[in-house]
């Protein structure tokens, strides 16, 4: 195996693309001056942070009036969820999201309902997808917000955004979607889509960490997220991150730009690494919606094996991927996500998500499934269910036995 690194965890963060660093660069050393002041230096800053929020703006066809800079994609989310429940609690204090919301929403969310608001959890099918009418029974006389996210960061499924914000529209309800994992990898528009607020976040197209953006429609009102200064039009108080801004300026411009073919290429890897996989190698399930996906995102489940026990194994082999269990955020359970489409525990733990970049090249995915398969092997030759089902053991009860728990799994 080669030393070079291939990196196949592109929905956790990107590689900052040079050109954007480039841009960055004077606004570390050169341009350091606070874009409130009015000496030149000042002005400079002030001057790059309004071409980045027209670049943000024509990237997602919005107003630049429209643009507010965060800290993070968590930040666009916590302020969206936040500021809009508050905004409208004397209205009522019911809120709908789903159960495979990004942290960022679903922790959000658990804190508002300590704080008396009332969330209602939408289910998804196995293909981790909303039911439009699941969403609309859920609707209340006292419903204020729904937050729906685009692209799930785990399955890369995709939702029916646009006929989520129809509904919420109709019943004069702020909608709110988490594109993190959207801008950048498909085309996004928030005046076709309706969209009351969307969240994004620079570095998972290949801008820098630290900076994201929420959009909030002309008319939308939601409280502060932050209080001091006046920066943000007042909106977002905090000296601004001006570098940041530049770089997530020019990243979506470049992501633009490419966009079409990035998505083309971009799955022929994802489709070509499935397609070996599922060709050379058994016990094996495709998590998320089959073709209603991101371009990037391939989450799969192998059977008899435990993802972070893979994940260590193909980092030994210089490739980098992402499991579906929580154990680094402190918890020994899998994935909600993965548990919310109809997984059982044994197939969470079995997961690994794949998510390709446009860096990424044939021979990385060729290089992978070599890896997979020594892997995978090594690993269930250690399964006592999986050596019993493959001729490890020879009494026909004891494979009947084996048998009926897979079924059950």
């Amino acid at each position: 195996m080669e030393n070079r690194l291939i990196y196949l965890d592109h929905a956790a963060t990107t590689p900052l693309k040079k050109e954007v660093l480039e841009e960055m660069l004077p606004y570390l050393t050169t341009y350091y001056g606070n874009p409130s002041s009015l000496y030149a230096i000042g002005r400079e800053s002030k001057k790059a942070i309004e071409l980045a929020r027209e670049r943000v703006a024509k990237a997602i066809n919005a107003s630049v009036t429209e643009i507010f800079f965060t800290g993070s994609g968590t930040e666009s989310d916590n302020w969206a969820i936040r500021g809009a429940a508050y905004q409208n609690r004397q209205k009522g204090r019911h809120i709908i999201t789903t159960a495979i919301e990004h942290h960022a929403v679903m922790h959000t969310f658990r804190q508002l309902e300590e704080e008396g608001f009332e969330v209602t959890y939408l289910p998804v099918d196995e293909t981790g997808t909303v039911d439009i009418q699941k969403l609309i029974n859920a609707i209340q006389s006292d419903t204020t917000l729904i937050s729906v996210m685009y692209a799930n960061n785990e399955i890369g499924t995709l939702q029916p955004i646009k006929e989520i914000a129809k509904v919420a529209q109709d019943k004069g309800i702020c909608f709110h979607t988490d594109a993190v994992q959207a801008v950048g990898s498909i085309p996004v528009d928030v005046k076709d889509l309706g969209v009351d607020l969307l969240s994004l976040s620079g570095h998972k197209f290949y801008g820098p960490k630290g900076v994201g953006v929420l959009y909030i429609k002309k008319g939308v009102k939601i409280q502060n997220y932050m209080n001091g200064g006046a920066q943000e039009r007042n909106k977002r108080a905090g000296t601004e991150n001006i570098a940041g801004i530049v770089g997530i300026g020019k990243a979506i411009e470049l992501s633009i730009q490419k966009l079409e073919a990035n998505q083309k290429y971009i799955a022929s890897l994802r489709d070509l690494a499935l397609n070996q996989i599922l060709s050379k190698m058994t016990f094996i399930k495709l998590n998320g919606h089959k073709t209603n996906r991101l371009p990037g995102n391939l989450n799969l489940s192998f059977q008899f094996v435990e993802g972070e026990s893979m994940t260590i194994m193909l980092d030994q082999r210089n490739i980098a991927v992402s499991s579906g269990s929580a154990c680094a955020s402190g918890s020994f359970d899998p994935s909600h996500v993965l548990l919310a489409i109809g997984l059982s525990h044994e197939l969470a733990f079995g997961s690994i998500r794949f998510s390709f970049g446009e860096e990424n090249t044939e021979e990385d995915v060729d290089l992978l499934v070599e890896a997979l398969i020594e892997t995978v092997t090594e690993l269930r030759k250690l399964s006592p269910l999986f050596m019993a089902l493959s001729g490890g053991v020879q009494r026909q009860s004891n494979k009947r036995k084996v048998k009926n728990i897979i079924s059950k799994m």
